[in-house]
């Protein structure tokens, strides 16, 4: 049961509770007297909202001494802007209670600190029905102490009823990163290229007319007679050259996708009892 700070829980207390008012700030004083004892510093919900204490700066009552006031211990007088502690009667009692500080949270231990001081300012039953509890911070409820924690009209004068509603938001986190970088692998690439080589052929035969006597003047004899005849080849060229192969962009795009989710859902309605035959003008 963890208690928490009424700005905590409910941000914008100020118009949600009050109507645009502020209870902090209020003064407080003992029973139904006219003796200041303080004013409210802060009010203290528990994890359903619900209003448990009110928590008390007694100033120089008790040299600024804060403590706790259960809320069903105190009146309310919005009009004149006074909150009348009815469990808290004398400076003895509040020197009793447990010192309230923001710092430290409000454990089962404390609680159970400021409400045997308060117990025995409610009724005999309910003091005797205590004073022996068999419960501890695990099965411990508010209703046990009904008359410590219950709101009425008679005491509260304006009731507010409260309901849950489904908030639905969305968060963006960061899930990763990706890094888009290059490279370089190495194959071995072979290349086969046919290349031609030219040579020179000679053959020798003896032709036909081999052995004809010629006359000696149809011969020219010459020295030095040559025949020329270019000879080529084809040499491979294998080499390597870079070019672009393809284009890598890189962009992020949006995946919508919707995500279902459930709660259970709490309202706050009247309970209107009547005792007799009154008449009761319920307007909404």
């Amino acid at each position: 049961m963890a208690l928490q700070r009424i700005e905590e829980f409910y941000p914008n207390y100020r118009e949600e509770i009050f109507a645009g008012d502020d209870i902090k700030g209020f003064d407080v004083y003992a029973g139904d007297s006219d003796e200041k004892i303080g004013s409210i510093y802060d009010a203290l919900v528990d994890e359903t909202g619900r209003f448990r204490y009110l928590v008390i700066d007694t100033g120089i009552w008790i040299f600024g001494k804060k403590v706790l006031l259960p809320i069903g211990s105190a009146r309310f007088d919005y009009g004149a802007r006074r909150v009348y502690a009815t469990g808290l009667f004398s400076k003895a009692q509040a020197e009793q209670l447990p010192a309230y500080n923001e710092l430290e949270s409000v454990d089962y231990d404390r609680e159970e600190q400021v409400r045997d001081v308060y117990r025995g300012t409610t009724a005999p039953e309910t003091a005797s029905a205590l004073s022996t509890p068999n419960y501890d911070s695990s099965n411990y409820s508010y209703d046990l102490d009904r008359p410590l924690y219950e709101t009425n009209e008679q005491n509260h004068q304006t009731l507010k009823l409260y309901e849950e509603r489904l908030i639905a938001n969305k968060n963006r986190a960061k899930t990763g990163e990706v890094a888009v970088g290059k490279r370089v692998e190495t194959e071995i690439a072979r290349a086969s290229v046919p290349i031609e080589k030219e040579r020179v052929v000679i053959e020798r035969v003896t032709p036909v007319e081999a052995g004809r006597v010629v006359s000696v003047g149809a011969v020219d004899f010459q020295s030095g007679e040559v025949a020329r005849m270019e000879v080529y080849e084809e040499t491979a060229d294998i080499h390597k050259e870079a070019y672009v192969r393809e284009e890598v962009s890189v962009r992020k795009e949006v995946v919508r996708s919707t995500v279902d989710g459930e709660e259970t859902l709490r309202r706050e309605e009247l309970d209107i009892k009547t005792d007799g035959t009154p008449v009761v003008d319920n307007k909404i």
